[in-house]
């Protein structure tokens, strides 16, 4: 299937050489350009893009605005957005994750990264690239009174075991092989327990997962079918 692209950045000179990185692939497809957050929320809704390529520093309505508009829209539930700019420092990581955005990069990455991030956020994952995680995780600990978010009470032992290897950067196919899982199990485990925190995506549950202490900096993945 095809990919539906939405470009939002100010700059036309970027729009160009996105649209033409995504339109030279056969499953990717540009559906519409947005200069600003505003444009890009109604663009987003005219143009049923599967996923919303954002700059953060827009004028108008700027990137991270844009992406909770989006976020909290039911009826753009599938839209997914991946923030893309220049400025990959911890808080903006922090508010694009919390507004709402399935995936973070800078913009130097290169082309076949890029592509790769955009099918990894269509598919309904997250992604981040090590630097943001890093600094994700390091806002979330740093924040003297941080915001709350949800607690783990509700999640079965084995959806917890699952959120702390989300939150060690595991994929699904990962997860099933180091638990002895089919891959559509642990999706099924990763999405109840998404559903559980309310979390939008494994972007969200990594926040929830170092944020209740379920998750700590030098933590090793926990391996083998008892997770141990």
């Amino acid at each position: 299937m095809t990919i539906r692209v939405l470009l939002a950045d100010d700059q036309a000179l970027i729009r160009a050489g996105y649209k033409m990185i995504f339109n030279a692939e056969p499953d990717l497809e540009v559906v519409g350009e947005a200069v600003n957050g505003r444009d890009a929320v109604h663009l987003a809704r005219t143009t049923r893009a599967d996923v919303v390529l954002m700059d953060i520093r827009m004028p108008e309505v700027d990137g991270i605005e844009a992406t909770r508009r989006i976020a909290a829209d039911d009826d753009l539930a599938g839209v997914r957005v991946l923030v893309l700019t220049t400025f990959e420092n911890d808080e903006n990581v922090l508010h694009a994750v919390r507004a709402g955005a399935s995936g973070f990069l800078g913009k130097n990455v290169g082309p076949d990264e890029l592509i790769h991030a955009v099918r990894v956020v269509a598919s309904g994952d997250a992604l981040l690239s090590p630097k943001a995680t890093r600094g994700l995780v390091q806002h979330v600990l740093n924040q003297p009174e941080p915001v709350p978010l949800p607690a783990l009470d509700d999640l079965t032992d084995r959806e917890r075991q699952i959120v702390v290897l989300v939150a060690h950067g595991l994929s699904n196919e990962d997860i099933a092989e180091r638990l002895v899982l089919s891959p559509l199990t642990a999706k099924t485990h990763v999405n109840r327990a998404m559903t559980k925190l309310g979390a939008r995506d494994r972007a969200q549950l990594v926040v929830i997962a170092y944020h209740n202490g379920l998750v700590r900096p030098g933590d090793t993945p926990p391996g083998g079918p008892s997770g141990r």
